[in-house]
């Protein structure tokens, strides 16, 4: 498989009342497909935040932007372009960084939890010299984390944000 140029083509999805960002790598070829993050159906993040929130897993964009916004949590991505071959974090290449000013500007210095090691070194390399804000690193809810379960996932997600859930 060839690298190719990626760039983000959906908003951040966040309001006034957002008091956590989550933020992963780039959207992958699934993602990218359906136009809406975390779109691969062995991606475990939509269950995951549905348990934490106490919610049903939603199904559309619109449900899942709602279950959100809801909670109070923003999500967003690191990369706004790059090279990439298929889905693979860890070919990341040529990365252009997200502005997170319009985020932070409305939400204030929320906590900031990245998901995946990726996610985490990009935002650390890309993001913190611009906003001062360390992000959390926490375990990937991409299906190439099999060594993670959807608890062990639960539990670790669940002692990070916990204080910031609502």
């Amino acid at each position: 498989m060839e690298p190719i140029t990626v760039q983000h083509t959906f908003s951040p999805i966040f309001d006034k009342n957002s008091r956590l960002l989550i933020l992963g790598t780039v959207p992958s070829v699934k993602s990218r497909e359906n136009d809406f993050y975390y779109g691969h159906p062995q991606n475990r993040f939509w269950k995951l935040i549905a348990i934490l929130c106490g919610e049903k897993t939603p199904v559309t964009k619109e449900e899942k932007t709602e279950m959100l916004l809801r909670h109070g949590i923003a999500l967003y991505d690191v990369v706004e372009r790059c090279t990439i071959v298929g889905s693979s974090d860890s070919s990341i290449k040529d990365v252009v960084p997200v502005d997170l000013t319009p985020i932070l500007e409305q939400t204030g210095n929320i906590p900031i939890f990245a998901n995946g090691a990726t996610a985490e070194k990009l935002y650390r390399k890309y993001l913190f010299p611009k906003t001062g804000i360390s992000a959390v690193k926490l375990p990937s809810t991409s299906p190439a984390n099999a060594a993670w379960s959807l608890s062990r996932l639960e539990e670790a997600w669940r002692e990070a944000m916990e204080p910031y859930l609502g």
